[in-house]
């Protein structure tokens, strides 16, 4: 196992964390976690030098962190730094933070978590908790010794990450989505190298954008890889990308097989920054343009089309319908659409046509959000 660095903490994180959210279930239903598997898993991982293993609240319906309070006996909890997370939509007063982290000691089984985040911060929610008090709670909490660190995880833009990250010294760590395919979303590279240049260790999740990178592989794109002077999987390519960035401290991978953990554990082993040669790093661009030709609406996100007067999210709408062709995973495109606000869908439209004159790409609107929403919502295949 390859070893980074965390910040300003001194503290040597393996390069691959576990991500207890995707963890092997009994019949397809993610509340019943095959156990003994689960557990064999994260414990032949932690033998191999694994030392971060993340979850939170919500992940197999509740049930992530309760197992990881069984799985974790036996002298494996002490070997780790355990990361969990506040469901900030969950808090609606400010006595809800140690209603919230006092459930998940229990649930854990631990009388501290190494590291502590809030919760898939936004706009919206980052306003939410910062008004409640969310950081004088959070330097209590860490002085009674409930949580050791504090960070956050994100998903918003660019201006809202460094709001954010500018808002406290507390900070020591941040969680954001960053892939090969995603240098431009949410925090995307700019972030990523803002937060550490500030002191912050950044985690990096969906680094396969949630296995996409993986599976469905276009023919184009496995021509690419096929035809590099060093072969490798589809994904310990995108890992390898991610690794290859001195900024990142940990990539978390969801996990949902023994054979994954060892084909990942084996790419942590031949990680680390500046390993990949210019060669390399020019197949990237290569595959990220092939995936961009498969997109079939010309969106650049540049959200001239909003506000829409009936509040639909004309973006991210496209970005769900782009995301569904260019990787060819149908249900993991609805899974996103139904994520998104009801009140920010594209069945919303009525096409009264305020967005078509301020579209730089000219593109039919209401035409393509009424066949993304067929597609989207189950009506019609993709």
């Amino acid at each position: 196992m390859q070893y980074r660095t965390f910040g300003r903490l001194d503290w040597k994180p393996s390069a691959l964390g576990f991500g207890a959210m995707r963890l092997p279930t009994i019949d397809g239903d993610p509340a019943r976690i095959d156990e003994a598997e689960a557990t064999r898993m994260i414990r032949f991982a932690i033998d191999q030098g694994l030392n971060y293993v993340d979850t939170a609240y919500p992940y197999h319906e509740e049930m992530s962190e309760a197992f990881l309070g069984r799985a974790l006996q036996g002298g494996y909890r002490e070997r780790i730094g355990l990361a969990t997370k506040l469901p900030c939509w969950h808090v609606e007063s400010a006595e809800d933070f140690d209603r919230y982290l006092d459930e998940q000691l229990k649930r854990l089984q631990t009388d501290h978590i190494d590291f502590y985040l809030l919760h898939g911060l936004n706009a919206e929610s980052w306003t939410k908790v910062r008004d409640l008090g969310v950081l004088r709670w959070a330097e209590k909490a860490i002085v009674d010794g409930r949580f050791r660190h504090l960070g956050f995880s994100f998903h918003d833009r660019l201006e809202v990450f460094r709001e954010i990250v500018d808002a406290s010294d507390l900070w020591l760590f941040c969680q954001i989505q960053y892939n090969s395919m995603d240098i431009e979303h949410q925090a995307g590279t700019v972030g990523l190298e803002y937060a550490a240049a500030k002191g912050l260790a950044v985690v990096i999740m969906e680094p396969l954008r949630g296995g996409l990178l993986a599976r469905n592989i276009p023919p184009a794109v496995q021509a690419i890889w096929d035809g590099a002077p060093r072969q490798r999987t589809p994904a310990d390519w995108a890992l390898q990308w991610v690794w290859n960035h001195p900024e990142v401290s940990v990539v978390l991978s969801g996990m949902s097989t023994m054979e994954q953990v060892e084909q990942n554990i084996a790419s942590a082993s031949q990680s680390g920054p500046g390993n990949l040669t210019d060669a390399e790093l020019a197949l990237f661009d290569r595959v990220r343009g092939v995936y961009s030709e498969l997109a079939r609406i010309p969106c650049t996100d540049c959200r001239y089309c909003l506000p829409c007067p009936s509040g639909v999210n004309i973006p991210r709408v496209f970005e769900i319908y782009n995301e569904a062709k260019m990787y060819g995973d149908e249900e993991a495109a609805r899974g996103s659409y139904s994520w998104l606000d009801e009140a920010q869908r594209a069945d919303l439209c009525v096409e009264c046509g305020d967005c078509l004159e301020k579209c730089p790409q000219q593109i039919e609107i209401a035409d393509w959000l009424a066949r993304a929403h067929e597609v989207l919502h189950g009506e019609e295949d993709v």
